[in-house]
């Protein structure tokens, strides 16, 4: 336990203290209607040994912020050893920081994360990152009156300033689309599947047919992941998944798979080449419920997930020799033909790179709004003296 002045900045030691970690976003951001909450289950899983295979290259720290007995602020660090052996780097990553804007606050979160990063033997600090890609990242720098996605953060527009203020500056930003789908009978739309049609049969590949999630394999799932290694592999920060977590993402992700929005294209000899994933927008059942599934939140889940207008991109891949061959027409093709089927219209692009050409270049098909952008902050420390 240490103290900044007025602010008492205490490290997490106890599942209650965890559970006040966790919830304390639902507590700052309760009157933003932009605000979406995580699904509150899995951020308290992400922070447990136990239930986090990451754990076996990551090791954290989570801290509180009281002043006068009340919590003002939370801050997590992670030290990813695999991290910072892939990039060659002695990085400290933060990750799920919110505080209320006093400058005094941020200070004291962010020294105790510094602290502890420096005796690691660390020389910079950046995020907010997760302990791998598929968990949420970058701070909201522009869009604070859109609604997020539940894998995404929202934050108050003032943290930027703070940061800033306490030496952080730009690493990298990811950028979000709001896109328009085309109708079914728009030239839009027929011109995709064309294109969808002529790469099939020029590559010579083929779509898995799955009617629904329990169709889908071991091996298959094996695949999609291994994929998603090789192809994210040159992104920032990305670590390579291993085993345990492609079975833990796996349990996550298959069982609310739908046929209409997910794909996966095979070669002649049944090697993924490359497959997409979205899902009906999960943001407003995690409004109603909080991020809580019980007792009633899976209901508002289920509802959303059947009847919506707004679908999340969650994980693309193409196999890295074929990208920009066309490939990636037949998986938007078929999530394109989906969504009109169940009467989406619109699709959240979930954060991407803003050096990301090769995706970057999709959304020009259709009708799109670049409505968020958020940051990965960096801060190199410097050495005490003595």
């Amino acid at each position: 336990m240490t103290k900044h002045s007025s602010i008492e900045i205490r490290e997490i030691t106890s599942k209650a203290d965890l559970r006040r970690f966790v919830d304390f976003p639902n507590i700052l951001y309760k009157d933003v209607e932009a605000f979406v909450p995580a699904l509150f289950s899995d951020d308290l899983n992400d922070w447990d040994p136990r239930k986090n295979p990451a754990f076996s290259y990551c090791e954290t720290k989570c801290f509180l912020a009281y002043r006068d007995g009340k919590i003002v602020g939370r801050i997590g660090a992670i030290l990813s050893h695999r991290a910072n052996e892939t990039w060659n780097t002695k990085r400290m990553r933060f990750s799920q920081v919110d505080f209320i804007d006093d400058r005094e606050v941020s200070a004291a979160l962010f020294g105790a994360v510094e602290n502890w990063a420096r005796e690691k033997g660390c020389d910079q600090v950046h995020g907010p990152l997760g302990f791998c890609d598929l968990n949420r990242e970058g701070m909201l720098v522009e869009g604070f009156d859109r609604r997020g996605m539940f894998i995404t953060y929202y934050n108050h527009p003032y943290y930027k300033d703070h940061l800033e203020a306490l030496g952080y500056g730009k690493d990298t930003d990811w950028v979000e689309n709001l896109i328009t789908l085309p109708t079914a009978d728009s030239e839009t739309a027929q011109k995709l599947s064309r294109l969808s049609e002529w790469v099939l049969k020029r590559k010579k590949l083929h779509k898995v047919d799955i009617r629904s999630s329990k169709d889908i394999t071991t091996k298959q799932i094996n695949q999609v992941f291994g994929l998603l290694n090789a192809a994210y592999a040159p992104l920032y920060g990305v670590v390579e998944l291993e085993q345990s977590q492609i079975d833990k993402y796996a349990k996550e992700f298959v069982p609310m798979i739908n046929p209409n929005l997910f794909c996966m294209v095979m070669d002649e000899q049944d090697e993924l080449v490359a497959f997409g994933m979205c899902l009906p927008s999960l943001a407003e059942a995690m409004k109603k419920c909080r991020g809580h599934l019980f007792p009633l939140g899976w209901l508002h889940v289920l509802r959303a997930l059947r009847y919506n207008d707004t679908l999340d991109m969650m994980l693309i891949a193409v196999k890295p020799e074929l990208q920009g061959s066309g490939i990636n027409a037949i998986v938007m093709d078929h999530i394109v033909q989906g969504a009109i089927r169940m009467g989406i219209r619109y699709a959240e692009s979930g954060p991407t790179l803003e050096t990301n050409e090769k995706v970057q270049s999709q959304w020009k098909f259709f009708e799109h709004e670049q409505h968020k952008r958020r940051r990965c902050f960096i801060k190199n420390l410097p050495k005490e003296n003595g």
